[in-house]
C-alpha cells in the first residue's frame, strides 16, 4: 500500500473545503447571474479558486455547472466528486446537469483538447446577442472560452469591411463576432476537422455563414507559407496559439521547413517566429490580436515589423475571472 502523500486532505477536510466553496458559489451566483441576465449572457465564472486550500474553478453554463479540480495528489479520487455534489445543491442543479473536470496545471503533459468521453451531446448557450454550441462532457475545454467574451466585442468593433484572419480558429467564437461586426471575409484555420466544423455550426446557429467565410484545416504554419507564397493579405487577425503541442511539420520555430515529423511548439520559445510569419500575410496598416493562456509567459515582441504595440489584458479580463492573467492579450499594428 502506497503512503498518503503529504498534506493528504483527511474527509473532515473535504467536508469542510465542500462547504466554503458551496457559500462562496451560492454568494457569486447571487450577485452575477442578475446582471449577466439582463446582459443576455448565460455563460460565466463563479469561482476562480478564490480560496487558496480550495483549487478548483466552477463555471455556469445555462443552467449547467463545470467543476473543475487543479489535479494533486493531496486530494484524493473522492474529493473533486464531493466539490461537484456540494455546488449542485447549492445551486439545485440536478446531477445530470453536473460535470466535472481534471485539470492539469502542466501543460506540457498532454494536448489542450484532449478527448474525455464521447458522447457528442451539444447545446446552445448565449453571449450577448450570439449564440454557441457547446459541449460539457466530451472535452477538457468545453467549446467556448468565457475569458474571452469581452476581447470578442472589441474585436467585433473593429471589424466592418475587413479581411478577418482567425488563427487556431478553435470553434470559431471569434469568425462569429467578426462576421457580426460586418467583416467583408473571414478565414479560419485550426488542425482539427471536428473544430472547423464545430466553427460552421455556429456560424450557422447566428445565420451568419455564407461564401465569404472561408474554413481552413491546416496547420497554422502550412497555412502561413503558403498564403505568403499566394500573397494574400488580410487586414484584422486573432492569433490564440495553445501553450504547447506536437505538430506533423516543422513548428514556427523551424522558418517553414519541415524540420521532422513530430515538432514541438512551446509558445514561450516560438511565439516571436509566429508572430512574425502572422505578420508577412497582414497590409500595411492592419491590426493583430496576440494572446495567450499560459500563466508563465515571457512575451519577446521586441524587434517585430509593429507600431502601436499595447497589452490589452486589464481590459480584455471580464470581473468574474478573479485569476486576472487568466489569458493575456496583445494588440498591434502592422508596418
Amino acid at each position: 500500500m502506497q503512503p498518503k502523500p503529504k498534506h493528504f486532505v483527511t474527509p473532515e477536510k473535504t467536508k469542510h473545503h465542500a462547504e466554503i466553496l458551496a457559500n462562496r458559489v451560492r454568494h457569486r451566483f447571487r450577485h452575477l447571474s442578475r446582471r449577466f441576465k439582463r446582459e443576455n449572457i448565460d455563460c460565466f465564472r463563479l469561482y476562480d479558486w478564490d480560496i487558496p486550500e480550495v483549487r478548483a474553478v466552477v463555471d455556469w453554463y445555462a443552467g449547467h455547472v463545470v467543476v473543475a479540480e487543479y489535479e494533486r495528489l493531496q486530494t484524493g479520487p473522492d474529493w473533486l466528486p464531493k466539490m461537484a455534489a456540494a455546488v449542485a445543491q447549492a445551486l439545485g442543479v440536478p446531477p445530470e446537469k453536473t460535470h466535472t473536470r481534471r485539470r492539469r496545471t502542466n501543460t506540457k503533459e498532454g494536448p489542450r483538447y484532449g478527448k474525455m468521453d464521447f458522447r457528442k451531446e451539444r447545446f446552445k448557450v448565449r453571449e450577448r446577442d450570439l449564440s454557441f454550441r457547446v459541449n460539457l462532457d466530451d472535452y477538457l475545454d468545453t467549446g467556448l472560452f468565457s475569458d474571452h467574451r469581452d476581447t470578442r466585442v472589441i474585436v467585433r468593433n473593429l471589424a466592418a469591411g475587413k479581411d478577418f484572419l482567425n488563427l487556431y480558429a478553435y470553434t470559431g467564437a471569434f469568425t462569429c463576432a467578426a462576421a457580426a461586426g460586418g467583416a467583408k471575409t473571414t478565414v479560419s484555420v485550426d488542425r482539427s476537422l471536428n473544430y472547423i466544423s464545430w466553427a460552421k455550426d455556429n456560424l450557422e446557429l447566428n445565420g451568419l455563414w455564407g461564401p465569404q467565410h472561408t474554413l481552413v484545416q491546416s496547420d497554422v504554419n502550412k497555412f502561413l507559407t503558403q498564403a505568403q507564397r499566394e500573397r494574400r493579405r488580410f487586414t484584422l487577425a486573432f492569433v490564440d496559439p495553445p501553450s504547447f503541442f506536437f505538430s506533423a511539420r516543422g513548428g514556427p520555430a523551424s522558418g517553414g521547413k519541415d524540420i521532422r515529423m513530430g515538432a514541438a511548439f512551446d509558445i514561450n520559445r516560438d511565439h516571436p517566429q509566429l508572430l512574425q510569419n502572422v505578420l508577412k500575410v497582414m497590409a500595411p496598416g492592419s491590426v493583430v490580436f496576440f494572446s495567450t493562456n499560459h500563466q508563465r509567459f515571457e512575451p519577446r515582441l521586441e524587434g517585430l515589423a509593429v507600431k502601436d504595440l499595447v497589452e490589452l489584458t486589464p481590459k480584455t479580463i471580464p470581473e468574474d475571472y478573479r485569476n486576472r492573467r487568466v489569458h493575456r492579450c496583445w494588440q498591434m499594428t502592422a508596418l
